[in-house]
């Protein structure tokens, strides 16, 4: 049961962030922008702005809108200034979710974040009070009816720490965030095309929620990643949609 929701969950995750292109689009130049304030405006020396950039690519956003994020985070550009904040808290049923925010205001961000949590059934945490239950790691996950041994041949030459067979037919390679670079060209060498690949905060253990607390859930995920401070959003709860 779980096996089936994951892939749902995944499938959701994508058609979700394909739904909302002008927020994709708000997220990517946040992230560009940071990245270079941080590491500089080199892609080539500096990995997160790399990736950020591919990611913009994938999404066809204009190189203009790039450039200039990259301008204004290496401050050759006037822009605000963002800061990154992590919010952990509870959801329906315990499971747990982390938020990661990029915010020109930190007060209306906890605002904003614990109105979403207050409003459908969970409460914010304290700092740590959840990461353990997360590990950093770039994920890529393939659809059923891939071929492990293909994605096991090609993935562990490159560096993967692990690849996962699930229940319902999916696979994923699992890697350090150092190493996504290499694999996902390693992957795209080999013809293997994955249905979702990111560096995440990947859930060590998770909680399947049904029926009423499975709603609220999607309910509380849903609040949390319509809000304009919110970068990304990652849970423990693995929603059982096959009550419909």
């Amino acid at each position: 049961m779980a096996g089936h929701s994951k892939w749902a969950n995944i499938r959701h995750k994508k058609a979700a962030a394909d739904a909302k292109k002008g927020k994709v689009f708000t997220r990517l130049i946040k992230e560009i922008t940071v990245a270079a304030r941080l590491g500089g405006a080199d892609p080539a020396m500096n990995p997160r702005l790399r990736l950020a950039m591919d990611k913009a690519a994938e999404s066809n956003m204009p190189k203009d809108n790039v450039e200039r994020a990259v301008k204004r985070g290496s401050g050759d550009l006037e822009g605000v200034s963002y800061e990154e904040i992590r919010y952990e808290g509870y959801g329906a049923a315990g499971a747990a979710v982390m938020v990661d925010c990029l915010t020109d205001n930190r007060t209306r961000t906890v605002a904003d974040v614990r109105h979403a949590f207050s409003k459908n059934g969970g409460n914010l945490g304290t700092d740590g009070s959840v990461a353990y239950l997360f590990k950093h790691c770039g994920q890529f996950v393939f659809a059923p009816g891939t071929s492990e041994e293909k994605v096991m041949e090609a993935a562990l030459d490159a560096g993967a720490e692990d690849v996962l067979s699930n229940e319902d037919g999916s696979i994923e390679a699992i890697c350090a965030p150092g190493d996504y670079p290499s694999l996902r060209d390693a992957l795209g060498r080999a013809g293997l095309k994955p249905e979702l690949s990111e560096i995440t905060m990947k859930a060590v253990s998770e909680n399947v929620l049904t029926g009423e607390d499975a709603a609220k859930m999607q309910r509380l995920l849903d609040a949390l990643e319509s809000l304009d401070d919110v970068q990304a959003v990652y849970t423990t709860a693995v929603l059982d949609t096959a009550e419909g």
